[in-house]
Parts: C-alpha cells; structure tokens; sequence
C-alpha cells in the first residue's frame, strides 16, 4: 500500500490539530502562523505614575504647578515691627503709616516697580484721592480703593499666604477647599480680602507692606552700579641733568 503525502501548507497543519478532530496528530504551527496569532495573556496592569513636587501633612501627593505658600513677615496689626536689624525702619514706616501714607505708598510701589516717577507719580494720586475723600465723605474713603493693588502685587511678587487662605486655614472652613483648588476662583477671592483689608484696616495694611518690601527688596537708589573713574596720569617732562 502507497503511503499517502502529507499536506504540509500551514492552512492543512491547523486543520489536522485542531482539537475538533479527534485521533489526528498535532503538527507544529509554523513560526509564521504562531506570530499572526493573537495573545490570550492578560496585559500586565498599568500602575500609574503620580507626578508630585512633594507631600502634604495628609500624605497626599501635591499636583504639579502648586508651590506652598510662605506666611507674611510680620502680623497686620504688629504696627511697631519686631525687634531685629529692621527695628529702626519698622518705626519709620509705622510713623510714615500714621501721618503720611501718602509717602509710605509711594515708597512701597517704587521698591516694587523700581523704574523713574513711580514714587512722584503714586503719591500724587494717593494724596489727590486722599483729599478728595477728606473733603467730600470726611474720611480716606477713596485712596484704599487705589492702593490695594500694591498688596495684591506683594502677595503675587513673593508667593505669600493670602487673607482668604489664612482664614481657611485657621478655620477649617470644608467648603472652601474646593475654591482654594481652582486658582481663578481662589485669585478673586483673595483680591475681593486685598480690597476689604485695605478700606477697613488701611493704615495697619499700608505699614504691613512697608515692612515686607523693606525686608525683601533694597531701595533702588542702592542698586545703581559704581561708575569707574580712570584718571590719565599728570604730564610728564623728562629734566636734564647737570
């Protein structure tokens, strides 16, 4: 009896081990044919990466983008300053914050902005709206209005703690969280508290951001470069000798 030809297309090896037909011989799959061949593994799972700038006291992971902000350098009613090398210009600016704030304003905005006319140009209008508010409402109604931009400057210049956040976190207020969580909502809210603490507390905000910028940033007739002055050398004459 003629043995028989095996078919050894690859299409003829599948059919003859597929398990359907029993007491036929498995073939091997060609390589081929093993690769076209979807995997029945389960992927492993994906473990996700958290990309954090550092931890909270809870644990949590800080989102990216969020940088913790630093508290003020001295309380809003500590108007005498403390103690320290800054002692002599904390009484300064409580004085110049009792008498003329129009100064202490004008100070603080040129230490921000250090560029020409800025102190001559804000104590100006300080001082026009300052009488304007005298003599028509009998009270500085009108100046706070304008200068509370110089704190909201302060706040976002050096990444400090906000009245809004500051009485969250003293607080616990829960449904503040979710405010505190979107920087828009939370930006309006602490310019809605910059307004607020300049028309009540305005003379105890003016020396509280005196006494920042004081101890942050120098005045800026001190950051004028030395100029170097070369002198030519007196004229020289070359005497003769007896």
């Amino acid at each position: 009896m003629a043995a028989t030809a095996h078919d050894t297309s690859p299409k003829a090896a599948a059919d003859e081990s597929s398990p359907l037909l029993e007491g036929q011989e498995s073939f091997p799959v060609p390589p081929s044919e093993e690769k076209l061949r979807p995997s029945k593994e389960a992927p492993p799972p994906i473990t996700p990466v958290v990309a954090a700038n550092g931890w909270t006291a809870e644990g949590l992971p800080m989102p990216l983008g969020y940088t913790e902000r630093s508290s003020w350098d001295s309380g809003i009613f500590a108007c005498l300053g403390r103690n320290d090398e800054f002692c002599s210009s904390d009484l300064e600016v409580c004085l110049l914050g009792s008498v003329a704030p129009c100064v202490l304003y004008g100070s603080n905005v040129e230490r921000l902005r250090s560029s020409p006319g800025t102190f001559a140009n804000h104590c100006l209008t300080y001082s026009g709206l300052y009488l304007i508010g005298n003599s028509i409402f009998g009270g500085n109604c009108l100046a706070p209005y304008f200068s509370y931009t110089s704190r909201t400057a302060i706040r976002r210049q050096f990444n400090l703690e906000g009245t809004f956040e500051a009485f969250n976190r003293s607080c616990g207020c829960c449904g503040c969280d979710s405010v505190l969580q979107n920087d828009i909502h939370r930006e309006q809210c602490e310019t809605a508290c910059d307004v607020l603490t300049h028309v009540f507390c305005h003379p105890c905000a003016l020396c509280q951001e005196g006494r920042e910028v004081r101890r942050r940033l120098p005045h800026p007739g001190f950051r004028a470069q030395p100029v170097l002055v070369m002198i030519p050398p007196g004229e020289q004459t070359m005497g003769r000798s007896a």
